[in-house]
């Protein structure tokens, strides 16, 4: 619980009887989706986006934006709910988010683009959020994660 936020752990066998074969793909082996997925376009006023697989609060939708890129696009979540890996694979150094609860693959963060205040954007792969209706827990604050 380093982060602030419960660790959440299942076996392989639990994971795969949880999500679909999709969401197993991209959540647990590092897969990304095709673009223009569910929330790819989708811009609700209110609410959040919780990981798919435990359920962690990660983003709110006050911090999606439209980056064009084909994937959901955040530029902050809450503060402990992401943590980052260097990714060095296909030939290029990437920076990994996944949900500090149950490690499960987000996406890859990036930044210098401009796109937002804070310069930083968090292409997100549909299948690894759900959105919510509603208020997260109080408390939770929205931070930078590079």
């Amino acid at each position: 619980m380093a982060s602030g936020v419960p660790r959440v752990e299942k076996s392989d066998q639990e994971w795969r009887s949880q999500l679909s074969k999709e969401e197993y793909r991209v959540l647990r082996n590092k897969g990304t989706e095709p673009t223009n997925g569910e929330y790819d376009k989708f811009y609700p006023k209110k609410g959040y986006f919780v990981c798919r697989g435990c359920q962690t609060p990660l983003y709110s939708a006050a911090a999606k934006f439209a980056s064009g890129c084909g994937w959901p696009a955040f530029d902050k979540c809450y503060a402990g709910a992401v943590k980052t890996h260097v990714d060095n694979s296909f030939g290029m150094r990437r920076v990994e988010i996944v949900c500090a609860a149950c490690d499960g693959h987000l996406g890859h963060v990036f930044e210098g683009e401009r796109f937002t205040e804070t310069n930083e954007r968090h292409c997100v792969n549909s299948v690894s959020v759900r959105y919510v209706e509603g208020e997260p827990d109080p408390g939770l604050t929205e931070a930078k994660v590079v």
